[in-house]
């Protein structure tokens, strides 16, 4: 063998040993990331993660079993929900929604955006004691919670066609979360809660420089091309949620709105500052929109409440207007100090 043949060799060696080593760490690289490995934030403890796999919670995968088409139905229910129990639905027995939004204007990604109010594990959490009620109740009426307030509705029957179509759809989104139900990304991000009243010159300012491109400068939102939903929902106004929803709190809309907001956000790479988040909320829900039927039978417990709950009766003796806008951190002192009874929200 000459000396030609043998450096032939030995670079064919050298090139094989390369390639081989590059097709390792690209392999190890690949399972590193799919694991997660290089995540900069830590899982909370008790808590975990499901993983952004697409294919998990995609409804075109399914076949058309019995099962999966009732559940198929659920999820259009959830995306397109005023086409079918909306005020132009075209049957009025039907129409439970009293307005044009959807329940993924809110819980993004068909409820399975983390941090926008995830519904993955929601049906192993009840049923569940809540305070609003003062009792254990289910997850039908969970959603019928939905349907009164966010929706601005009324009930629908605990055994209709469309419930059991919601509640299938929510058993299929939480089949992979641990029997407690609790998943990262659950609820929404937290934020520090400034301890001030909201800038409602402030908030309008935030609106108007990220909001309105998308929500309209009055709020209004913009309507999709079907004509029953809304591409992006009206934040206040007639067709919007009334303010015995949730998001009607401002500490409740600002966290939301830290993690989603502008639209495309994540709860990674948030936009806007903890307390542009809160003055743009306080903004938003100083506008006009439907009022709830009876709000004073919400939580027959009053010391339960949520402090930044905007409507009275209260617990206590704070101004409506600081339950609307703050500062929040006085009101709940004044909760541990005379109740033991720490408040988030």
């Amino acid at each position: 063998m000459n000396d030609e043949t043998k450096y032939l060799i030995k670079k064919l060696r050298l090139q094989v040993t390369l390639c081989c080593t590059m097709m390792v760490l690209i392999g190890i690289t690949t399972l590193l990331l799919y694991f997660d490995v290089f995540a900069n934030d830590p899982i909370p403890s008790g808590e975990i993660t499901l993983g952004p796999i697409a294919s998990e919670y995609d409804i075109s995968l399914l076949n058309d079993s019995e099962e999966n088409i009732e559940l198929k139905f659920g999820h259009e229910l959830f995306i397109k929900t005023p086409k079918y129990i909306g005020p132009d639905n075209g049957n009025p027995d039907k129409a439970y929604s009293g307005n044009r939004l959807a329940c993924n204007n809110c819980h993004l990604q068909a409820g399975t955006k983390p941090f926008s109010g995830s519904l993955i594990g929601i049906t192993n959490r009840f049923p569940q004691f809540r305070g609003r009620e003062n009792k254990i109740g289910t997850i039908e009426e969970r959603i019928n919670g939905c349907m009164e307030r966010s929706m601005n509705g009324k009930t629908m029957p605990p055994n209709g066609k469309e419930m059991k179509a919601f509640v299938q759809y929510l058993t299929w989104l939480s089949r992979l979360a641990p029997e407690d139900g609790k998943t990262f990304g659950q609820g929404f991000v937290k934020i520090e809660i400034p301890e001030r009243a909201v800038n409602l010159e402030h908030g309008k300012q935030v609106f108007t420089a990220t909001c309105i491109v998308c929500h309209g400068i009055d709020g209004k939102g913009k309507i999709a091309m079907d004509g029953f939903t809304y591409v992006y929902p009206p934040l206040w106004g007639d067709d919007s949620f009334n303010n015995g929803a949730g998001m009607t709190r401002v500490i409740t809309a600002a966290r939301f709105i830290k993690g989603n907001m502008p639209f495309g956000t994540t709860y990674d790479a948030p936009l806007l500052s903890d307390e542009e988040a809160y003055d743009v909320a306080g903004y938003i829900n100083q506008q006009k929109r439907p009022i709830k039927v009876n709000p004073e039978k919400d939580f027959p417990d009053l010391t339960r409440k949520p402090v930044s709950t905007p409507y009275p009766p209260y617990a206590d003796s704070f101004p409506i207007e600081q339950h609307q806008l703050g500062p929040f951190q006085p009101i709940m002192d004044y909760y541990k100090q005379e109740y033991n009874m720490v408040k988030i929200k």
